[in-house]
Parts: structure tokens; sequence; C-alpha cells
């Protein structure tokens, strides 16, 4: 009787052990895989100019809009949506009045690009964001992501923008 008891117990003891490791290697899967870029796409400074953006209200900022080839490429064809690899950057600087410039025009007119503030991506991969409509987004400031709460309010603005593939950057050509 005791050999029985025994052997049930090993045998329940070997099916939890399967049955609590499954859903914890679930659950390590979906923690390998970052919600947002977490990580500054390397070369990023050497793509080409996509376009410009100047934010007013509080921002008060200039943007150097970049693409990598593939971006770049889609936005010369039109094509949308934008092919999975593709990647916008947008380089945030605040806007400062230039003395230089404003002293030759005789008033204050001209603002030039002052501090960087911080600079955000876009990662198109259908399958692996899917649940951002096919974008990654990145936030970093000087250098590092910023915290999850700030980057939860990436995707539900972009959200509003379907009809060109949550993408706001026109091209300027």
């Amino acid at each position: 009787m005791h050999r029985i008891a025994f052997l049930l117990l090993a045998v329940v003891a070997v099916a939890g052990v399967f049955v609590f490791r499954a859903p914890v290697s679930g659950r390590a899967d979906q923690a390998a895989a970052p919600v947002f870029v977490t990580q500054i796409p390397p070369g990023y400074r050497d793509w080409r100019l996509v376009s410009v953006a100047h934010e007013e209200g509080n921002l008060h900022s200039f943007a150097a809009v970049l693409g990598n080839d593939a971006a770049i490429k889609a936005y010369r064809e039109g094509t949308l949506p934008f092919p999975d690899g593709t990647i916008i950057a947008a380089l945030h600087y605040v806007r400062v009045p230039s003395a230089e410039n404003n002293k030759i025009f005789g008033q204050a007119q001209s603002f030039v690009p002052g501090a960087p503030t911080n600079i955000q991506f876009m990662v198109k991969d259908s399958t692996k964001y899917a649940a951002t409509g096919g974008w990654g987004f990145g936030f970093f400031i000087d250098g590092k992501p910023v915290d999850e709460a700030k980057m939860q309010s990436c995707f539900p603005c972009h959200a509003q923008e379907k009809a060109r593939d949550l993408v706001f950057t026109r091209y300027a050509p």
C-alpha cells in the first residue's frame, strides 16, 4: 500500500512540475519581447530627411524627421501600409531665437534648434507590435528610454491617424 501511495505521489509531483513550468515559460517569452522600442537603432543619424516639424503650445520645438532606407522607399512610392523594417526617427530640439539672424533682419523673427529634448522612433514589425497597429514606439531622453507610463501615450495619439498607417509626418521631397 505504501508503494502505491509513494508511486502515486511521485506521478502527481512530476505532473505538477510540468504544469507549473508551462505557464512560467509562457510568461517568460512574453516578458522577453518588449512592448516598446527600448534600444536606439544604430546609424539613425545617417538616415535621410523625411521632413521637419515645428510644434507650438507647451513644446516650442523643432524636429528633424528621418527615415531608414525602407521608410524613404515607402514614402517615395506612396506605399501604405509601410512595410515591416521601416523605421522613422524624430529628433526633437528646443526652439530658440537666433540673435545672429535677428540682428541682421532687424527684428525677432528667426528661430533655430537649441538643446535636444528627446528622440522618438517608430519601428514597423506587424507581428511583434500587432497590438499597436504593427508599430513599436520608442521615446528616449539623454539616450535612455523613458518609463513605460510615458511610452503608453504614443499609440493612442498615433491610432487616430489610421489613414496614413499611424504616421503623422508627410514626406517633403
